[in-house]
């Protein structure tokens, strides 16, 4: 069974040549790797451009991570195309590990977990052991995949046509895509030996941008009436459904902290707020007998109600 790799790249200059190196080094006799260049205009082309045959290299206008994935599993000659990010390393095992799951002929994709690349950096950790805790708890077939680690059955891309290119945020055509195939009867299942070391964001000020766009885009998957989740291969609890709503709720009560009445109301919610955002870090900290995971109390308080803020626009943005 041949696998096609396709990493989506937008001015990823700083990554890319990273990312293709792990792919070379992937353990498995049948492969090929396929770059799709999304109108980038830093050196990401000529970073590719340098592997020559032992890479296929895609350019298109920059039309987002959908249209490029679309790209790169079309051109590709694979039954089974594994899809990364090219801040991305995937460990030499991945292909191996993912490789037998689709055995099974209901399996339509299989994910994996994250390693992280740059653990000097304390953002990254926080958002790495997050990440990787809530994975360890995952069950065997989920249904959510995240686009950094994971591997569609061609077959079930063709049914459906691959991402949809509507989503202008990409985790909405991951989540997307998923919903569909399993209207189609695909199963997916998580492999959480499968891991990729990812460059995690170190800019507590894009990371929060790409948390409201987040939230935008979640509203139009509710609307189209498919998902109400938020990004994740799964792993998403109450908590962080919720998370949003009240976080919303904090920022349009802020005038009720001018009466007296209002203040007593305002801060009961702002308690509740604060409650929901303690388990999961107390539960991190109690399990690495360290205290760096409360970190994210603060962390998770803010993305709250910055991905509320983002379900707002959203709610704007797509009307009926």
């Amino acid at each position: 069974m041949k696998i096609s790799i396709i990493i989506p790249a937008y001015n990823s200059a700083k990554t890319i040549g990273h990312a293709i190196e792990a792919c070379r080094q992937l353990v498995y006799p049948d492969k090929e790797i396929i770059v799709v260049d999304d109108g980038s205009t830093d050196n990401t082309v000529e970073i590719a451009s340098r592997y020559g045959k032992q890479v296929s290299l895609i350019r298109l206008p920059h039309q987002g991570a959908a249209s490029a994935r679309n790209a790169g599993w079309k051109a590709a000659t694979g039954e089974v195309c594994f899809f990364t990010d090219p801040d991305c390393m995937p460990r030499s095992d991945v292909l191996a590990l993912f490789a037998p799951h689709f055995k099974r002929q209901n399996i339509g994709a299989v994910g994996g977990t994250y390693d992280i690349a740059n653990p000097h950096k304390l953002l990254a950790r926080l958002l790495h052991e997050e990440a990787s805790f809530r994975h360890r708890f995952l069950p065997h077939f989920v249904d959510l995949l995240g686009s950094f680690n994971c591997a569609y059955r061609r077959e079930a891309l063709e049914q459906v046509g691959g991402f949809n290119e509507e989503y202008g945020a990409a985790s909405g055509g991951v989540n997307d895509l998923p919903v569909r195939l399993m209207k189609n009867n695909w199963r997916f299942e998580f492999d959480v030996r499968a891991a990729v070391a990812h460059h995690f964001e170190t800019s507590l000020g894009r990371y929060l941008q790409k948390q409201f766009h987040y939230g935008v885009w979640r509203v139009k998957l509710f609307k189209d009436k498919k998902s109400i989740r938020l990004p994740g291969a799964g792993g998403m609890g109450y908590a962080d459904f919720v998370n949003p709503l009240f976080g919303l709720l904090l920022v349009m009560e802020l005038p009720l902290l001018l009466f007296e009445a209002g203040r007593t109301f305002y801060c009961a919610v702002l308690a509740v707020y604060t409650f929901l955002q303690l388990p999961l870090p107390l539960v991190m900290a109690v399990n690495r007998a360290g205290a760096e995971p409360l970190l994210l109390v603060p962390l998770t308080f803010v993305r709250g109600i910055v991905r509320g803020l983002g379900v707002a626009a959203g709610f704007l943005k797509f009307k009926p």
